[in-house]
């Protein structure tokens, strides 16, 4: 945004840069579309439970079957592209680092977003929109399941580890 351009260095920004020039390094947008390509199977093939019998028996439609596959596979669909998509970012960071030859500037980056993220979570986030926000601005463990980007502080945690 705008405001993320002016709050942080040129530094950083070309950290960002680097990040996201690392996404398309990486194939990420391939990845994430196979990804969601599988989740998709995943919940189309839920439809076939209500014809699982409930025994060998039994030839009839299983509610059971169908009531657990309607509640489980998008939600195991949604989880799994949730966590793939988390596994990208640390990706790109160590990549966006290596084209960078430095960690730091990026680390620098997510703590400016970090900081600019706390300070409006109050005002504008929303469980419905926090799925949106590169800094998670929902605190709790059924939040973080549901992120696209893993935590900000492990991201840079991570990042300075590696300029030891």
């Amino acid at each position: 945004t705008q405001g993320l351009l002016e709050a942080m260095s040129q530094r950083e920004v070309i950290g960002v840069l680097a990040h996201e020039l690392a996404h398309i390094k990486n194939r990420d947008v391939l990845t994430m579309s196979i990804v969601a390509a599988v989740s998709q199977a995943v919940m189309f093939l839920q439809y076939f439970a209500y014809f699982i019998p409930l025994s060998r028996d039994d030839d009839g439609p299983n509610p059971l079957a169908l009531l657990v596959a309607l509640i489980l596979a998008p939600f195991a669909a949604i989880l799994i592209q949730m966590a793939v998509s988390r596994t990208r970012e640390y990706a790109a960071d160590a990549t966006g680092a290596r084209l960078m030859g430095d960690p730091l500037p990026l680390a620098d980056a997510l703590s400016t977003l970090g900081r600019a993220t706390r300070a409006t979570q109050s005002r504008t986030a929303q469980p419905a929109t926090a799925h949106m926000y590169i800094a998670q601005p929902l605190s709790g463990g059924m939040a973080s399941l549901f992120s696209t980007h893993p935590p900000i502080e492990e991201r840079i945690r991570r990042l300075r580890g590696l300029s030891e």
